[in-house]
């Protein structure tokens, strides 16, 4: 999905012939001058890991985000697209598009545990709050499969809309929100049942969706109109709408629920360089921050002080202090970095580059729709 899904939203472009609250509707402009990789300038670092998937390099980063020194490097994981630690840091779970497969991994050893056969073209994995489900988007068959991780078997296939991409689950996790590219939807998954209770109308290429901490709201980036839509959980209705930046893709709520953070990546011809930052109260005054070129992940940790940004086009993770709205560090990454994620558990020491054998893995399915990912 690999290759990433802006393929697809450009393709679809041709088709068609197609804040924070700190300074309401004023525009941050930072240098165009990143700091130089693995630069760290934060005044106060916090403890834990960053993983990233670094889907063209075929590869995981592992960083340091009390340093924000990369621990190891992760390879043969073929088209990583998006991955995620689980609920107890202790695991990490990874698409691998070009084996169809759910990896997952010790945080600890770095070891690979086993995998789980997907649908066609994984997109992004999730683990619901009680660390028993896995549920994984194939945009290839219009299907979520959901795996029980202890036995690290599908228990489900799950028809959704068409092109699946992004989902996560509520804070609750009784249910899973999925973003349609292709339908303009959002499918509401019951985790009991394991299937699709209703879909939602949100707007023009949903790419991804992000919970409020209480579950009320469901926010949805709109790739196909610069735009992120608001969802009452309650109702299941869009209450809100707001413009942000060029073809936003992910997005992620800061721990108090005040603000959203949406990741602008543009197109291929035309790069985004910024994230928007949304008052979810308010929802319509803007501030966008520079970032760097193809801002695509994001994953804020539980503090809320610091905000980690892949940038697609520059292959590297921009590490964002909220607080000051800046970025203060950069970490190089293998190329193409999308899906990023934040384990609360310091790093242990490992080799500078620890390689998987994934190459006796199930094959399943046609391939050829990865490459039409964001």
């Amino acid at each position: 999905m690999e290759k990433s899904i802006l393929k697809t939203v450009t393709a679809a472009i041709m088709a068609t012939g197609l804040a924070v609250l700190l300074s309401a509707c004023s525009t941050v402009t930072l240098s165009n001058r990143a700091p130089a990789p693995n630069t760290t300038v934060q005044a106060a670092p916090v403890q834990g890991t960053v993983w990233v998937a670094s889907e063209d390099g075929d590869s995981v980063t592992v960083f340091d985000a009390a340093t924000n020194q990369v621990v190891t490097t992760l390879t043969g994981i073929g088209g990583p697209h998006n991955l995620q630690v689980g609920p107890d840091g202790k695991t990490v779970w990874v698409v691998s598009g070009h084996h169809n497969l759910a990896v997952t991994i010790d945080s600890a050893t770095y070891n690979l545990l086993g995998t789980a056969a997907t649908g066609s073209a994984p997109a992004h994995v999730i683990v619901t709050p009680d660390g028993t489900k896995a549920y994984v988007t194939n945009s290839g068959d219009g299907t979520v499969t959901a795996i029980d991780t202890a036995r690290l078997v599908a228990v489900a296939t799950i028809p959704v809309g068409k092109f699946p991409h992004g989902l996560r689950p509520s804070p609750d996790g009784k249910w899973v929100y999925v973003a349609n590219m292709d339908s303009n939807t959002v499918s509401i998954i019951d985790t009991v049942s394991n299937t699709k209770v209703a879909d939602v109308e949100v707007g023009q290429r949903p790419v991804q969706v992000a919970f409020s901490p209480d579950g009320k709201f469901v926010y949805v980036s709109l790739n196909g109109e610069n735009a992120v839509s608001k969802i009452d959980t309650a109702q299941n209705t869009v209450v809100g709408k707001a413009a942000v930046g060029a073809n936003p893709v992910q997005l992620f709520v800061t721990p108090n629920g005040r603000y959203l953070l949406i990741a602008n990546q543009g197109t291929t011809d035309k790069p985004g360089t910024t994230v928007s930052l949304i008052d979810t109260t308010a929802f319509a005054d803007v501030i966008n921050i520079e970032i760097g070129q193809g801002p695509h992940g994001i994953v804020i940790e539980p503090s809320g002080r610091y905000a980690y940004i892949t940038n697609m086009y520059a292959n590297n993770v921009a590490v964002l202090d909220l607080a000051a709205k800046k970025v203060v560090a950069s970490v190089a990454t293998g190329m193409k970095p999308n899906g990023i994620s934040f384990s609360p558990l310091a790093p242990l020491p490992a080799a500078k580059t620890i390689e998987f054998d994934l190459a006796n893995a199930p094959m399943e399915g046609n391939n050829s729709v990865h490459n039409a990912h964001h």
